[in-house]
């Protein structure tokens, strides 16, 4: 499939049904055809709803909608403030999105369930827990530990100086990791809060995926996807990262993966489109031609299909 869109294209999804793009004009575009026009103002993040069917996003008008094939409804709202970040977790049925300083959650199958946690600083990065028990989010000094259930509470801070722009949990819970302002990575072994130190990009990390099982963390911001061990538990302390598909032209926009496939695919500054598996040789292009940067990423949950949108509005979903 390739299409053509008249906005930016903000985010590339799959659910259980197949691909689905959002778009800075406040669109979300279903590679079936359909398509929902429900915010008014662009679609700042998106997340695949926790049943498998649609998506939920957060946009610049403050509310948070659940698109469907066909229908669309707003699930929440936070006036005034944008929906800077969002994630939900099929585990647990919780929807978490952060607006300002606020975390917010919700449930996806009681309307009636809503709490908001107040952090010092804006929230910048949202991510459940593999069990969906318990919420990260990134912020300037570190990143929080929220239970998603409980109303009263002091969060666990994972302390770090300087300002923290994403978050993500390891597969296995035992790991926080962050990307942050000044061209890094900081990670912590939650339970001990030991630090992991994971530097040496030439760029900002824009996006972080695990794959092969939880056992590398492959991220953009360099000019060939960077892949960190989480082997064992002690995860990458003291281990160096390994590059792939090194190229001194361009750089590596954006990554995709599965957490229990081993399959990687990449998105580069110079418009194209690869995938690897690190464990075999060599890349395969599945867009060649280059053209504008790469803007959104994502491989089905099967790992069988890559979808990618570039800047232009272009976008295209490869089965492999």
């Amino acid at each position: 499939m390739k299409a053509s869109f008249d906005a930016q294209i903000t985010a590339a999804l799959f659910d259980a049904t197949g691909a689905i793009f959002a778009l800075g004009d406040g669109s979300v575009r279903f590679d079936t055809g359909e398509f929902s026009a429900a915010h008014d103002g662009a679609v700042l993040c998106a997340v695949v709803h926790p049943s498998g069917d649609g998506v939920v996003t957060g946009g610049d008008d403050g509310r948070v909608i659940w698109h469907r094939r066909g229908e669309a409804g707003v699930l929440a709202t936070a006036k005034g403030q944008w929906i800077d970040a969002i994630d939900a977790s099929a585990e647990s049925k919780l929807i978490a999105f952060s607006a300002g300083k606020t975390l917010s959650v919700i449930d996806a199958v009681d309307a009636g369930f809503r709490r908001d946690f107040v952090h010092e600083r804006t929230v910048s990065g949202v991510a459940f827990d593999p069990k969906g028990r318990r919420i990260a989010t990134s912020t300037y000094g570190g990143a929080a530990l929220w239970f998603a259930r409980i109303a009263v509470q002091k969060p666990t801070f994972l302390k770090w100086a300087g300002s923290h722009t994403a978050v993500a949990w390891s597969p296995d819970g035992a790991f926080v990791v962050t990307a942050m302002q000044d061209n890094q990575l900081h990670g912590w072994r939650v339970k001990d809060q030991k630090n992991l130190r994971m530097g040496g990009y030439p760029s900002k990390v824009r996006a972080m995926s695990f794959l092969a099982n939880g056992q590398l963390l492959a991220t953009s911001g360099a000019q060939g996807a960077v892949l960190w061990p989480f082997v064992g538990s002690n995860g990458p302390m003291g281990r160096e990262a390994n590059e792939i598909g090194f190229d001194d032209s361009t750089l590596v926009a954006l990554v995709a993966s599965q957490p229990r496939h081993g399959l990687l695919a990449a998105g580069l500054n110079d418009g194209r489109v690869w995938l690897a598996d690190p464990a075999g040789q060599g890349l395969n292009f599945l867009k060649a031609d280059k053209g504008a940067p790469i803007t959104a990423l994502a491989m089905s949950p099967d790992a069988g299909r890559v979808a990618w949108a570039d800047e232009d509005g272009q976008a295209g979903v490869f089965t492999l």
